[in-house]
């Protein structure tokens, strides 16, 4: 429902222009766009935090009340900076502005960004230009202008206004930046739906370890296939008969596994949120099998707050059940690091949120890379609407990036994505099931692959300028 982003932002606009308060008025309208849109975290809270129905309402406003002033601090710099007329102009720079602020500050946390919602609209066609927050602030200068025009009553404004990111975003999406070069990647993709308050029992390490085993013996002769995050429930150097098993069995069968696993060190006491290759590398695979430690693995960058790590660990660990989860205290792993290869493919991965990171993802990216991973547990958030809007942000990186992509989850939604962004086979939820599929490997790249926000944040600029010009003319 792209168009109902566009209606609710001009008819925001709009109603911004009637009121003294803008700033007030934009947070509590950030307030309920992040309260609506992220109500699953309340699921993993509230089911899996062991804290009382009333605390994890609070956490929850405080979240959304946090996430709320970003919004309402692109108001408060425009309020300063221009005449309403001149919005359409100034408010984009602003935007992009507090969303890169958002990406980061506090370890950042970019989710339900706005420019997600256009992946199957006109506007879906700028993606593989300025990215995902280039399109927000495109939404955001059109829907402004749209509200202006309206509150003028200038109709052939607003025509424009509405033509413009129709014609320009259908013929951009008639550009095929990367196009399949024939080489097809049989991929296996492995689901074990194991319920979150089982993931982590010690007695059912043995029967999750068969269970991904047994259901992958038909895959093996597959050029690939995948498990989700951390599928080997029990931590990596007590895993080393289960892991040569693995690969001794994908190897005779000329086939790579890359799995989730838990690296604890035991000399330095670091744990890590890591996948790791086993089985065939290369098509003359110089390093041998697996060896604890190998290089052909990747550990998680950006960690979820609380679930992976906990700040001021200290004072807060003790205080409730939600700040001692399983697994919370994780070491972070390099911003850049190398692909993981699987039958000569180079494979760029992200854990989980990390595939809302655009800029992370990007630069993991190189010339030779071929396929986007990306492995996630969507357990912790039930039968919400968190799984889904996961799956949208995996499909809107594959079509910023011109590359296919493979989801592999726990529970779902698992599924391949092609260089297009269009989901091509897929399991249902909470199912344990298994798949097949046939990856077209493309060639040719993006302009943002190449170039990043470069384009976006020349073309914002280059309005808020525009805009400062002629204000000073009017005054």
């Amino acid at each position: 429902m792209w168009w109902l982003a566009l209606i609710c932002f001009t008819g925001f606009f709009y109603l911004l222009t009637q009121t003294a308060h803008k700033t007030t008025s934009t947070w509590w309208f950030a307030f309920g766009w992040f309260g609506a849109g992220i109500s699953w975290v309340h699921v993993s809270i509230a089911d899996f935090g062991g804290v009382p129905l009333i605390v994890s309402m609070l956490m929850m406003a405080i979240l959304c009340g946090y996430l709320a002033l970003f919004p309402a601090l692109a108001i408060k710099l425009l309020q300063k900076s221009s005449a309403v007329r001149f919005w359409p102009l100034m408010l984009p720079l602003l935007w992009l502005f507090t969303e890169w602020l958002r990406s980061w500050l506090l370890t950042g946390f970019p989710w339900l960004s706005i420019g997600y919602s256009q992946l199957h609209s006109p506007l879906g066609g700028w993606l593989p230009i300025v990215g995902e927050t280039g399109v927000s602030a495109l939404l955001v200068m059109f829907t402004c202008a749209a509200a202006l025009a309206i509150k003028q009553k200038n109709w052939s404004i607003l025509t424009l206004v509405i033509a413009i990111p129709l014609v320009s975003g259908y013929v951009l999406n008639q550009v095929q930046w990367t196009s399949p070069n024939g080489t097809l990647f049989k991929t296996a993709m492995i689901q074990g739906n194991i319920k979150q308050e089982l993931r982590w029992t010690p007695e059912q390490d043995r029967p999750t370890m068969q269970a991904y085993l047994q259901d992958t013996q038909q895959y093996w002769g597959h050029d690939l296939i995948v498990w989700p995050e951390a599928a080997i429930p029990k931590l990596e150097p007590l895993t080393g008969e289960y892991i040569a098993l693995l690969d001794e069995a994908a190897a005779n069968a000329n086939s790579a596994l890359i799995t989730g696993i838990v690296n604890y060190n035991l000399e330095n006491k670091q744990a890590f949120n890591s996948l790791i290759t086993v089985g065939k590398k290369h098509s003359d695979d110089p390093d041998g099998h697996y060896r604890y430690f190998h290089n052909n693995r990747f550990d998680k960058h950006h960690l979820l707050p609380i679930g992976e790590f906990v700040p001021f660990e200290s004072m807060l660990r003790h205080l409730a059940p939600i700040f001692d989860l399983p697994m919370s205290s994780f070491t972070r792993g390099d911003f850049q690091q190398r692909n993981l290869i699987a039958n000569d493919v180079h494979i760029a991965p992200a854990i989980c949120f990390e595939i809302a990171f655009p800029r992370q993802v990007r630069a993991n990216l190189y010339e030779d890379t071929q396929i986007i991973l990306t492995v996630s547990n969507d357990a912790w958030f039930g039968r919400s609407h968190g799984p889904a809007q996961h799956m949208e942000i995996a499909q809107v990186r594959a079509k910023e990036m011109g590359l296919p992509l493979i989801r592999s989850t726990n529970n779902g939604i698992s599924g391949f994505v092609d260089h297009r962004g269009n989901i091509t086979a897929d399991i249902p939820q909470f199912e344990r099931a298994s798949i097949s599929h046939n990856i077209a490997l493309v060639d040719g790249t993006t302009p943002y692959r190449q170039f990043g926000d470069v384009w976006i944040w020349f073309i914002t600029l280059t309005l808020a300028i525009a805009g400062f010009v002629a204000q000073k003319q009017n005054r």
